[in-house]
């Protein structure tokens, strides 16, 4: 599994991608040096920061994000198989560009977690069957930026309760997943630590059976952790939680913004007669960046690993990777990171 962090887009990003003899958006550029990273994993996940609410609602970027629908098709084209639809933006065009969302998304054959159309679709749990192990995920968010969600209609959006999150763990258990893993929008904006509301929340997932927890919100880097928890029935497993994978894709200002992590683990199931156990191997990490350059018609917008930039792209990317490698890495030992 690679897990990547938000996908956004600014106005800057869609103008820059919009082609004028055609009249149609094109993302696939941005990606061409990170495709192979994420398109070589069984299951790629990632988080979904906007909404695809049509061209006749128009395009929009902060405060109330309306991205081309283009971008789904390229990130499908990328790799991308699950995306988180569970954040603060996720209201930015109402209930109906909520929808819309999910219908893009459809399709455009991207899996989608935490966002409903229906009671119906809330209470069923994304499963998927990756090489014979079956992964349930689930996706919770704050709140919505203080748009309503239509009071017929709670169940549009997985908000972060104790209740509605214990309930939907239940829920996944009884499809009997090999792994859950589930994406948390948490946390204070560009802080990079996880808060006490952070750190009793994971406990809380875990405890209820959750083995790996995806965190995103802050836009930037947080650590990642790998916790031991011991069950009720006196077993112990090894959990794995980031608290922010940062921006995957942005236009937000600043270096610490325009990093993020690619995280991927492997995840082995065995089988000895009636015993089934799964294990999280070979977690590692790699720092990426979102270059463009400063020409204000062509920004020519790039997703790097940072073991492909140079001083060109990024002046100083070796202090970067270090500064950020040791927030990553700071409550870890287990996690590999890739040189530069």
């Amino acid at each position: 599994m690679t897990a990547i962090g938000d996908i956004m887009c600014h106005n800057t990003q869609y103008n820059d991608a919009y082609l004028a003899d055609s009249k149609t958006y094109d993302f696939s550029y941005v990606f061409t040096d990170i495709e192979k990273y994420i398109n070589s994993a069984d299951i790629a996940v990632g988080n979904l920061e906007t909404t695809f609410a049509g061209k006749e609602r128009g395009y929009s970027s902060y405060p109330r994000f309306n991205t081309p629908e283009q971008l789904a098709t390229n990130l499908k084209k990328l790799g991308i198989d699950v995306v988180s639809t569970a954040n603060n933006h996720c209201m930015d065009t109402n209930y109906s560009g909520l929808v819309s969302t999910l219908k893009y998304l459809d399709e455009a054959e991207i899996a989608h977690t935490g966002t409903n159309e229906s009671e119906e679709s809330q209470n069923k749990i994304l499963i998927q069957d990756v090489k014979g192990i079956k992964i349930a995920f689930l996706s919770f968010t704050y709140g919505t930026n203080g748009i309503s969600i239509p009071s017929d209609k709670k169940y549009a959006v997985n908000l972060i309760d104790d209740e509605l999150i214990i309930k939907q763990l239940q829920l996944a258990k009884e499809q009997k997943p090999d792994l859950i893993c589930v994406s948390m929008h948490w946390g204070e904006e560009y802080q990079t630590k996880p808060n006490s509301e952070q750190k009793r929340l994971a406990n809380l997932l875990f405890e209820n059976g959750v083995d790996i927890i995806l965190g995103s919100h802050p836009h930037v880097l947080q650590p990642m952790e790998k916790k031991e928890i011991t069950l009720e029935d006196g077993m112990t497993k090894e959990c794995f939680v980031i608290y922010s994978l940062g921006n995957f894709i942005s236009d937000q200002v600043g270096v610490e913004r325009l990093t993020g992590l690619m995280v991927s683990v492997d995840i082995k199931k065995t089988v000895e007669k009636d015993n089934t156990t799964i294990s999280l191997e070979n977690q590692a990490a790699e720092l990426i960046y979102t270059y463009s350059n400063s020409y204000p018609q062509k920004r020519d917008f790039k997703v790097y690993p940072y073991s492909e930039l140079n001083d060109n792209l990024l002046p100083g990317y070796r202090d970067y990777y270090n500064k950020y490698k040791d927030i990553v890495l700071s409550k870890t030992d287990v996690v590999k990171m890739k040189d530069i």
